[in-house]
């Protein structure tokens, strides 16, 4: 009788690696981050542990979209104030925190619950292509 293998919490090990965001498209780049950080490339994916994979993501800023969405996109947010309904366009954005960018779009392909949150901290992005984690020794893979 075969056996079907499930993950645990403490057993999983979990890789550094290291994604280099230029020329990238920002749809393209968030769908395969998304997917490394639950887990879902590797074999031992199990749906409630986190199996996925620390990220590194640096050249933030030399992401490119593609159409007419870097004059039309908008991100919207409230500042819990009457009439706080605030809107910033994606050029603004860019020129102002390109990293967040990316993390947004990465966090809206994530599951909505509590793991998601755990799924994000793992995400680290940097605006130029110098990044603190030398000592964890990232792998650099090509996701194009």
């Amino acid at each position: 009788m075969q056996k079907c293998f499930l993950a645990k919490k403490g057993q999983v090990e979990q890789k550094w690696l290291l994604v280099d965001a230029q020329n990238a498209v920002l749809g393209r780049l968030a769908v395969k981050l998304a997917m490394i950080l639950m887990g879902k490339t590797k074999p031992t994916y199990t749906p409630n542990v986190d199996v996925g994979d620390y990220v590194i993501v640096i050249n933030a800023d030399k992401i490119r979209v593609t159409g007419r969405k870097a004059e039309a996109k908008e991100y919207d947010y409230y500042t819990l104030y009457p009439g706080g309904h605030k809107y910033v366009s994606f050029a603004e954005m860019m020129a102002k925190k390109p990293e967040k960018v990316i993390q947004m779009a990465v966090r809206r392909m994530l599951p909505k619950n509590k793991i998601a949150r755990d799924f994000l901290k793992k995400l680290k992005i940097y605006k130029g292509a110098e990044h603190e984690h030398q000592a964890q020794k990232p792998q650099k893979i090509e996701l194009f």
